[in-house]
């Protein structure tokens, strides 16, 4: 036996008829296409339906049957659900001991995407899709337009991008008033450049993930994402700092070879550790802070600071002594200044931490 069964996924003919689904046989069918039409003419469905009576009519070397099943509107999932469900229900009122085959009416690609859960309980000997000629493949494309904007990676992969250029003669209209052109473009491609940089890489999700932290620490009271944003301002301080000292370096004496390499690099450190040291305990307190606030601190999470100016302290003896500013007691004290700063801080938070457990491990 051959069915010939229409599809209705989004249930217009059960919501603009009130008709009970599934219909089965021609007679209903035909009543069916004529309440829809009747109830709403410009419904496409009412094609699919009087499709699947013209097929049925033309089909005589076979025993054949009619029939109309729906989904439901607004849900795909519980719309493929239900059409499994009433072609079921139709295979069971079919009297037939033949093997039963279909062929699938729709008006659409929308539609079509129920065909797996059909194929799954009955064989598919054909899918006939019914279009008016005047608008032939408007819905596909309509449908197909309305899947790229509903999924997320492939709007931002098309849609960014095109937002991007198509924003590039508006601020180049706004640039050549304020007289700012060649700015502007530099501006436009380098967003364009980095956006299509990070996707390349597939860093868009790590920078997905930084901004919701962000967000979240926002939200939250979180005083790291203050502390991190002083930080970060004293590291481009003290970067700058630095190649200004490079810079001052390079005038005293010239900077060639490995020894001028060394000397360069020695200048870059003393002119900008005491801003990087700053930098490391501003964000290090910060997190202190935040462990604290969030019943989660450790004393040893204290070394941070004292690590850092530790650090700080050597690197500032050692670039100073190689650049001759000081002697070399300045870096003995320097060094074992550091030394004892790192193991001190170490030997009195591991005590501490001893002596004052937190609750939850005193508890435990």
């Amino acid at each position: 036996m051959l069915l010939v069964l229409c599809v209705d996924l989004d249930d217009d003919l059960g919501r603009k008829t009130g008709l009970e689904t599934p219909v089965v046989g021609r007679d209903a069918v035909e009543s069916a296409a004529v309440a829809l039409a009747t109830a709403d003419p410009e419904d496409s469905d009412v094609n699919v339906l009087f499709e699947g009576i013209h097929l049925y009519d033309g089909i005589e070397d076979v025993e054949r049957e009619v029939a109309v099943v729906t989904g439901t509107n607004g849900n795909d999932v519980a719309a493929n659900r239900k059409v499994g469900e009433e072609v079921d229900t139709v295979l069971a009122r079919l009297a037939t001991g033949e093997d039963v085959h279909a062929l699938v009416v729709t008006d659409g690609a929308q539609d079509e995407s129920v065909i797996p859960v059909i194929r799954s309980r009955i064989p598919i000997d054909g899918v006939r899709r019914v279009v008016v000629r005047q608008a032939q493949d408007l819905e596909s494309m309509y449908y197909t337009i309305k899947q790229v904007l509903d999924d997320p990676e492939t709007r931002g992969t098309i849609l960014v991008p095109m937002g991007i250029l198509l924003l590039i003669y508006p601020m180049l209209e706004l640039a050549d008033r304020l007289n700012m052109p060649g700015a502007t473009f530099g501006v436009v491609s380098g967003l364009l450049g980095l956006y299509l940089l990070l996707r390349g890489l597939g860093a868009e999700r790590t920078v997905d993930r930084a901004v919701e932290r962000v967000r979240t620490g926002l939200y939250t009271g979180r005083v790291t994402i203050i502390t991190y944003v002083v930080a970060a301002a004293l590291i481009v301080i003290g970067g700058a700092d630095g190649i200004e000292e490079v810079a001052r370096a390079g005038r005293a004496m010239p900077i060639a070879g490995t020894a001028g390499a060394a000397n360069a690099l020695a200048a870059l450190v003393y002119g900008a550790v005491q801003w990087f040291a700053a930098a490391g305990v501003v964000a290090s307190l910060g997190r202190i802070t935040d462990e604290y606030l969030h019943d989660s601190f450790e004393w040893r999470y204290c070394n941070a600071p004292f690590y850092v100016l530790a650090i700080a302290a050597v690197l500032h003896g050692m670039s100073a002594y190689f650049l001759g500013l000081q002697g070399a007691s300045y870096l003995a004290a320097a060094l074992t200044v550091g030394t004892l700063l790192g193991v001190v801080s170490t030997l009195v938070f591991a005590i501490a931490e001893a002596r004052f457990p937190r609750e939850a491990d005193a508890a435990a």
